[in-house]
């Protein structure tokens, strides 16, 4: 059953079809504003959902004191709807930092800066990039790039084939190897990735999840997992690779894009989280721009 607001539920497989065609509807942009990123990512931000007249209200409940939303999604008036989610997580939930996460220009575009305090948080921003460019990587900007994949062709012969069910087991193997070499056990944020791997991977299926793999010597050493995040755009949730093999990395992301991704024309390869390495990885592959997102209070 749909919940109303002020009800919510927890997000679960089966409110797939609902949440999913109201997300289509808007057409995001950023990252997070898929079904299936949310429901991978469910037990480590526990998000709720109800509606609330005609807009999808997404929370995140980790713990009763850091309570916050994402945004509304839905039509245009959002000024009003955004202004009453806060006043309800003040005043009925008692949040004392009462805030919408990883809002999109588009909502910042509705809210006036007298009545809302609006911040952009750039380790949220995400990677966008021409499909084109991902793919046959042109030019000098793309030489240490080429280098990579083409020192991996040289050293290795390999097979790209698209994930399969058969190919789940081998992918949660690689997938914890990664994490034991990462140490996520002791890590929240790489332990909340690997739950998020592990549920992608369970419920690719029912999650409409698409992905590549490439085998070496009958091995899976890298795999991703990734889907249309709008009409022109594919988002890549998941990318993992053994680290040894040089250019790996280079290999499956550009192999991904050329064999399912041709018919689309940008790929947002989401956010660096404040990284330094992972900022350094993503700018060096020449995003097109930076799709910006924004704490609202």
């Amino acid at each position: 059953m749909t919940p109303r607001f002020p009800d919510f539920k927890p997000l679960a497989i089966e409110d797939r079809q609902e949440i999913h065609s109201l997300l289509w509807r808007y057409q995001p942009e950023t990252s997070e504003l898929t079904f299936s990123n949310l429901f991978i990512w469910r037990k480590h931000y526990r998000f709720h959902w109800s509606i609330h007249q005609e807009w999808l209200i997404l929370l995140s409940m980790p713990d009763s004191h850091d309570i916050f939303a994402l945004p509304p999604i839905g039509g245009p008036g959002r000024s009003g709807v955004s202004r009453m989610l806060l006043s309800w997580l003040k005043t009925e939930k008692g949040v004392t930092d009462a805030r919408i996460e990883r809002a999109d220009q588009r909502l910042v575009s509705e809210l006036s800066p007298v009545d809302f305090q609006i911040q952009p948080v750039r380790e949220q921003f995400d990677y966008l990039y021409r499909t084109s460019d991902l793919i046959s990587l042109p030019g000098g900007k793309y030489h240490a790039k080429r280098n990579h994949i083409n020192a991996f062709l040289r050293s290795n012969s390999y097979r790209y084939l698209p994930l399969q069910t058969e190919h789940i087991a081998a992918c949660l193997k690689l997938a914890d190897e990664w994490c034991e070499l990462h140490s996520c056990a002791d890590d929240m944020g790489l332990s909340g990735e690997w739950d998020a791997v592990r549920e992608a991977l369970h419920h690719m299926p029912e999650l409409s999840l698409e992905g590549g793999i490439i085998m070496m010597d009958n091995n899976v050493t890298a795999f991703t997992l990734g889907e249309r995040l709008n009409e022109q755009t594919a988002v890549i949730h998941i990318e993992k690779a053994d680290m040894e093999i040089r250019g790996l990395y280079n290999m499956i992301n550009q192999q991904f894009c050329e064999h399912r991704w041709q018919d689309v024309s940008f790929i947002n390869r989401e956010q660096d989280l404040g990284d330094p390495g992972l900022r350094a990885a993503k700018q060096s592959y020449n995003p097109l721009r930076l799709i910006e997102k924004f704490t609202i209070r």
